[in-house]
């Protein structure tokens, strides 16, 4: 083959594979920013929650150090959230940035009432969960969003088994401010449901995604191991008003999120 001629197939080439390199490097890239968000939508709620319980448990410095840990996991994730596919998903992203700014001064300033008089105001407190309502709704839509505009849509498996960690985070967040004694109806995500709804539909969920015929021997066998510690606390989130347990319905629904967080790992990495 003469130079020219190979100089004409190699351009061909690169004609025809740099559009599908660049298309595939610009899904890898929104399936990224995909992620840290979901995980920012998780830290974020579960600041509520470490609220409630280190308000529950009379100052719990355990508490203490587990809201500093998540509003750190939320500042790392929102600080790597920069390349947006879109004018749409930019404007978003600036309001997320925006809204987390004063709920973080909002939270930090209820953590130093409590930790200087002991108890804290309701009002505030009802403010707190507002705002952290507003947070998951605006990340929702921006998650929304950039899938729009990366021309890019979560696998299902992937998309559901997110869905469980965020329903078992406020499922946590509703029981920890129950018990609190600081209301339910201001629980952080989403609309304020009954917790048996949200619990009947946890079960529900879970029970499909365990069943779910692409899942290999060893995601039935994760399935089966959360599936274990939700039937361990199940009663107890039922039966709410009987005998709370906080501190064991906080400790349990942690390990299911981290053992379904595992488990949508691995269907992301076989684009499940």
């Amino acid at each position: 083959m003469s130079s020219r001629m190979l100089a004409i197939a190699l351009s061909t080439l690169l004609a025809i594979t740099l559009p599908l390199f660049s298309a595939a490097s610009q899904a890898a890239d929104t399936a990224t920013s995909l992620l840290k968000l979901h995980q920012l939508r998780l830290a974020a709620q579960k600041t509520l929650g470490d609220f409630y319980m280190f308000n529950g448990m009379e100052g719990d410095q355990r508490y203490s150090r587990m809201i500093n840990e998540s509003l750190s996991e939320v500042n790392t994730q929102l600080n790597t959230l920069r390349e947006m596919p879109g004018e749409g998903s930019n404007a978003l992203r600036s309001q997320l940035d925006q809204q987390w700014k004063g709920y973080q001064i909002d939270l930090n300033n209820l953590v130093n009432a409590l930790k200087s008089q002991g108890y804290t105001d309701l009002q505030p407190v009802a403010d707190l969960a507002a705002r952290n309502q507003q947070l998951m709704s605006l990340s929702q839509e921006l998650y929304t969003k950039i899938q729009q505009e990366g021309s890019y849509s979560v696998p299902t498996l992937t998309q559901h088994s997110r869905e469980q960690s965020l329903l078992m985070q406020g499922i946590a967040v509703d029981y920890a401010s129950r018990s609190a004694s600081v209301g339910a109806t201001f629980m952080g995500g989403g609309d304020a449901r009954p917790i048996e709804d949200m619990v009947s539909e946890f079960a529900s969920k879970m029970a499909a995604l365990e069943k779910e015929p692409l899942n290999t021997p060893q995601l039935k066998q994760s399935w089966g191991e959360v599936a274990t510690k939700w039937r361990y606390i199940e009663k107890s989130l039922i039966n709410y008003n009987e005998n709370s347990v906080p501190f064991l319905v906080n400790k349990y629904s942690n390990t299911i999120i981290q053992g379904i967080e595992q488990i949508s790992t691995q269907y992301a990495a076989t684009d499940l």
